[in-house]
């Protein structure tokens, strides 16, 4: 397998891929924990099954400081001990929010109060934005075979400097 399209060396691509990355960086304004943000966008990936986002946010997660324990249980978070009760909360309006397809009511109130308890209005704001441009980049990646695996913690970073 062959990635279609690579977005950092295509001229247009590269634009979009900056203003996505402008987009979190904009999110940290919030104060939503980096962990919490690192857990969130790991998860969403693993159910969209975006092998290159998986392998950027663990290493990128791990390059933070994250457990290797606590990145090997987001995918079973509710049948683990590691995970603070925001963070479960983060994560379940995580799930929610990425399989609205499989969910007649999307989002449900009781997810989004268990949210609000932990959260208010700027971190909910953040975290749900957080959600959305994590699954629109799998999305993206997933349809340009963007490949997992060969990810360097801060080369998102670099590459969005320039």
């Amino acid at each position: 397998m062959e990635p279609r399209i690579d977005l950092m060396q295509n001229a247009f691509g590269g634009k979009l891929a900056k203003r996505l990355y402008a987009v979190h960086a904009l999110l940290q304004e919030a104060g939503l924990p980096h962990a919490t943000q690192n857990l969130v966008m790991l998860r969403a990936s693993q159910i969209n099954g975006c092998g290159h986002c998986i392998d950027l946010h663990s290493k990128e997660a791990a390059a933070a400081g994250e457990t290797s324990t606590r990145l090997h249980l987001v995918a079973g978070w509710r049948h683990s001990t590691v995970f603070t009760e925001e963070e479960r909360a983060a994560l379940a309006l995580t799930e929610e929010a990425t399989r609205l397809a499989d969910a007649s009511e999307g989002v449900s109130d009781a997810t989004w109060a268990k949210a609000s308890e932990y959260y208010g209005e700027d971190q909910l704001i953040a975290l749900v934005t957080l959600i959305a441009m994590i699954n629109a980049t799998n999305r993206l990646a997933v349809t340009l075979n963007q490949l997992g695996g060969s990810y360097e913690p801060g080369v998102l970073a670099a590459a969005a400097a320039h």
